[in-house]
């Protein structure tokens, strides 16, 4: 019980910081958004269970990897914390930046005419092909995981976002395929990244603070 209190609060923040990236309008919510308003809400779907399939192995490899770096060289986590930190407030910066401008956000609908098949290849492709996926993943598992932490940290990292991913691309996709909630997220569009901006800006001083 005491090894759970003393790692909930890194996993919980890296669960935090997953679900509000979800509202940041990348390549793959953006193909969700535009496929679903101009294809259908099927193909939506389908596109997105790509893209949250691509998320996990995203989550593995990162986790797999920093685990086994932490394994030959603990020393590395205060590099790889630092470099984290870095990423998360570019990620900051890009969302006040987007919340100061009046632009709307292009949305993309890949009409693929094909199966359902199709369209979640594509949105794994999407995905697995996107590389700031990496960087993102990277500073995500950086946020629960120390240089000792235990298997089930990082599995438990891995398993939640991946779920949070499958819950929140379904979303977009049911949800976007509805004009009230399109004139809604567009007139939100820019408090919504401003909100961004300040959490990416918490969990930057959070990774920076938290113990090797």
């Amino acid at each position: 019980m005491e090894q759970i209190s003393l790692y909930l609060p890194g996993i919980l923040l890296a669960y935090s910081a997953f679900a509000i990236g979800m509202f940041s309008p990348g390549p793959n919510i953006l193909s969700v958004i535009g496929t679903s308003m101009g294809t259908g809400r099927k193909a939506g779907k389908s596109l997105a269970l790509g893209i949250a399939c691509g998320s996990f192995l995203w989550g593995f490899l990162s986790w797999a990897g920093l685990a086994s770096l932490l394994l030959l060289y603990a020393s590395l986590m205060t590099a790889i914390k630092i470099a984290g930190a870095a990423y998360l407030l570019w990620l900051a910066f890009k969302a006040f930046r987007s919340a100061a401008q009046a632009k709307e956000p292009m949305v993309k609908n890949l009409d693929l005419a094909g199966t359902t098949f199709s369209y979640f290849r594509q949105g794994l492709l999407i995905q697995m092909t996107n590389p700031k996926a990496a960087l993102t993943w990277i500073a995500i598992v950086s946020l629960g995981i120390e240089a000792h932490s235990p298997f089930w940290v990082g599995f438990m990292i891995v398993a939640g976002t991946s779920l949070m991913s499958v819950i929140g691309h379904l979303t977009y996709a049911i949800a976007f395929s509805t004009r009230p909630v399109v004139s809604f997220y567009l007139k939100a569009r820019r408090w919504i990244e401003a909100g961004l901006g300040m959490f990416f800006c918490f969990a930057s001083y959070k990774l920076l603070t938290s113990k090797s």
